[in-house]
């Protein structure tokens, strides 16, 4: 790769300020750096690790069974849980649904989650170490080369891709709405990777580098705004970013599909969390 051109202040402080935001967003209470378990449901009522009361599913619903003595509340109304309740969910639904510990009583709080269709529970403890020790991610120093004109490839109607998640017993899907299509820094030919639709008209690629299992974890994505009326795409890969499963054992994030690869090393965005060892 030639000599990296300087970056013009203004680029470098809107990195920064999305920096700042993103980390801001990692550190926000109960979220993906406090998670501290995962488990199934079982069909018979039954004790979980870490959690108080009983808890259960017939494959449709969910059931918890407590005393108020146990501490658990409600997230939504902070009404205690005295007997039985449950909860349905649809595939890839989540519900923040009881908490408990702490001064306040709302320390934990319990994700109720439905993936692969089954449903499962993880703590969400604000008392987490990956959570308490955080300061920043690591990440490349800014690297104006990695700013890439691009386009984007539409297909006629979207496509369900199998993929793997973080997770090997829950199989994903990937909406692949088309493909960003590129040419990266170092690589004499175009790269194409699937892209999946997010608010707006923006995109979402999950993409495999050289990078990853040495410097980064072992997939990132990176967020492509809307693209103009001529197709045309900026993929700014400063702004790369881990998934939640580069801090935690406890994700289901998605896989890339298989082929979205970028066959050279993207030394721009992310690193792996501090601590973290691939």
């Amino acid at each position: 790769m030639s000599a990296t051109a300087p970056a013009s202040n203004a680029q470098l402080e809107r990195w920064q300020r999305f920096r700042i935001g993103r980390n801001a967003a990692l550190a926000a209470d109960h979220g993906w750096l406090t998670l501290t378990s995962f488990q199934w449901l079982e069909s018979a009522p039954a004790a979980v690790e870490l959690i108080p009361g009983l808890w259960s599913t017939d494959g449709t619903t969910a059931t918890l069974t407590a005393s108020a003595t146990e501490g658990l509340t409600l997230v939504d109304t902070g009404a205690p849980v005295d007997g039985t309740i449950s909860a349905t969910l649809q595939d890839e639904e989540s519900l923040m649904w009881v908490q408990f510990g702490g001064s306040d009583g709302t320390e934990v709080v319990v994700e109720l989650a439905m993936r692969a269709d089954k449903y499962a529970i993880r703590t969400r403890d604000n008392s987490s170490p990956v959570l308490t020790e955080f300061d920043a991610v690591p990440t490349f120093e800014y690297n104006p080369d990695w700013v890439l004109e691009g386009r984007f490839e539409a297909y006629p109607e979207p496509v369900d891709v199998p993929i793997g998640t973080a997770n090997p017993l829950v199989d994903g899907v990937h909406r692949s709405v088309g493909e960003v299509v590129f040419r990266a820094p170092g690589l004499p030919h175009e790269i194409r990777l699937h892209a999946e639709a997010e608010k707006l008209g923006a995109l979402t690629v999950t993409f495999h580098d050289e990078t990853n299992g040495n410097t980064t974890d072992e997939w990132r994505k990176l967020a492509v705004s809307r693209p103009r009326p001529d197709g045309s795409v900026v993929l700014d890969f400063n702004r790369a970013i881990n998934y939640p499963s580069a801090f935690t054992p406890y994700g289901t994030c998605p896989m890339p599909v298989a082929g979205n690869s970028i066959d050279v090393a993207v030394e721009a965005g992310e690193k792996l969390p501090a601590g973290r060892i691939v």
